[in-house]
């Protein structure tokens, strides 16, 4: 039983570090390529680029943690979108004045659909 649990745990954390290393390098390539400039104001289309790779990051995140997940992988796939909601939200409330509003409020709402995708995928024989 311990040992399901550290296993599921380990799964969601894997999901969530799948996202945020792949969010984080992107965005440092992106800055180093001067595609997105370091401390400036993101424009619209730069900021639909980061929405469009962070999906893709979330789906794979949804399909490392129900590829991990020791049992009901949809179930830790659930509680992984529902981290990103949460912190979603947070980052809503914080970056409210950091980038037009659509930005944080997509992200927000992606993380549910975007992580149950991956997990779905994940789960098909």
């Amino acid at each position: 039983m311990k040992s399901t649990l550290l296993k599921s745990i380990g799964s969601v954390f894997a999901g969530f570090v799948t996202v945020a290393i792949l969010s984080t390098v992107t965005d440092a390539i992106l800055e180093a390529l001067n595609i997105f400039p370091t401390g400036g104001v993101l424009v619209t289309k730069m900021l639909a680029l980061a929405l469009f790779y962070r999906c893709l990051y979330t789906i794979l995140g949804g399909f490392v943690t129900a590829k991990l997940a020791p049992i009901n992988p949809l179930k830790h796939v659930r509680i992984l979108g529902i981290i990103g909601l949460v912190a979603g939200t947070l980052g809503v409330i914080v970056g409210w004045n950091l980038s037009a509003h659509w930005y944080p409020i997509a992200i927000a709402l992606t993380a549910l659909p975007c992580t149950w995708l991956g997990g779905w995928i994940a789960t098909k024989k």
